[in-house]
């Protein structure tokens, strides 16, 4: 039954897990739970998916929402998703198939280039491939130098290699299949790079634009992490028609790859004023540094407003999907 307060409604903050992003979910699990408490919801939990006795405690719980703070694999591919669909339990951000088409980078571009998004180049391995000195040479004369190579399912920039010569592309590809993925090599795209969050269901909107200054090759897991105030410049330095251009692909893509309460689209944009899109993040960070947050500040929205918007939209969801 529909509640009259949603502060009333008991959330469960489900973070942690298996993947290389455990520890970073676990702070944004915390960061979220503290600002849902801050709000006014009066029983919020925090539970670690990878403790042995999750499933019984969740069973038990009597949750109404859970309020997915998860990165990676097994928490923002689908699969925890799956998992609340069969609980029949209301959950904030993305569903089962736009979690697994937006954590599947080449799935990813194959939807963007249908909505007219632009990308880059790029070549999908399989997780296995061996490069030997001629394919290696054969796709530096496809994409030229330098190239990105990247888990094509991972997040926060884990196995990302910029490579200058071909003689650092096996390498470079062993690594970002260490976990079993298979691999994305891209052409590298110069330019200004952004982050444009994207906040909301069907009335999806932009919030402000964040431009990433690094003296780093790229904005790497390390960068990340760091004070967001070192590298995020709000709202970024670009002309009107190209920012509004900007947010209008974000906006674009959130739709395209069917994301709910919240999404956030990387792109580089080159000095034609052209954004081209990297990739998108169905569950954007949520600490005290992380990008949508900081974003969502520069337009009014203090992050415990946020996060209980975040609520909001996924229990909007969920009384449309049983009308």
């Amino acid at each position: 039954m529909e509640k009259t307060d949603v502060t009333q409604y008991s959330v469960v903050v489900l973070a942690g897990g298996w993947s290389d992003e455990r520890e970073i979910s676990l702070q944004s699990g915390s960061s979220c739970a503290e600002a849902l408490r801050e709000a006014g919801f009066a029983r919020v939990d925090v539970l670690d998916v990878a403790d042995p006795d999750f499933f019984a405690r969740m069973a038990g719980g009597n949750y109404d929402v859970a309020f997915v703070a998860m990165h990676g694999r097994y928490g923002e591919d689908g699969c925890v998703q799956g998992m609340l669909e069969l609980m029949r339990i209301p959950y904030t951000f993305s569903g089962v198939l736009a979690s697994a088409a937006g954590t599947e980078k080449e799935v990813a571009k194959t939807i963007y280039r249908a909505a007219g998004i632009p990308t880059p180049d790029g070549v999908d391995l399989a997780p296995d491939a061996e490069l030997d000195e001629k394919s290696a040479a054969e796709l530096v004369e496809r994409l030229g130098l330098p190239i990105f190579v990247k888990p094509a399912s991972n997040g926060s920039s884990y196995g990302v290699s910029r490579v200058e010569s071909a003689d650092q592309l096996p390498a470079a590809v062993a690594k970002a299949a260490e976990g079993g993925c298979r691999v994305l090599v891209e052409s590298c795209v110069e330019g200004t790079e952004i982050s444009v969050p994207v906040i909301g269901n069907d009335d999806a909107h932009a919030t402000p634009i964040i431009e990433i200054v690094t003296g780093a090759d790229f904005y790497d897991s390390t960068v990340k992490y760091e004070p967001s105030e070192l590298h995020h410049v709000i709202p970024a330095r670009l002309p009107e028609d190209v920012y509004a251009r900007a947010q209008e692909l974000a906006v674009r893509a959130h739709h395209a790859l069917g994301c709910r309460g919240a999404s956030r689209s990387d792109f580089i944009v080159r000095a034609d004023g052209t954004p081209v899109i990297l990739e998108t993040n169905t569950i954007p960070g949520m600490t005290a540094n992380s990008l949508l947050p900081d974003s969502a500040r520069h337009e009014g929205i203090e992050f415990p407003e946020l996060c209980r918007k975040f609520v909001e939209w996924a229990l909007e969801d969920n009384y449309r999907a049983e009308d």
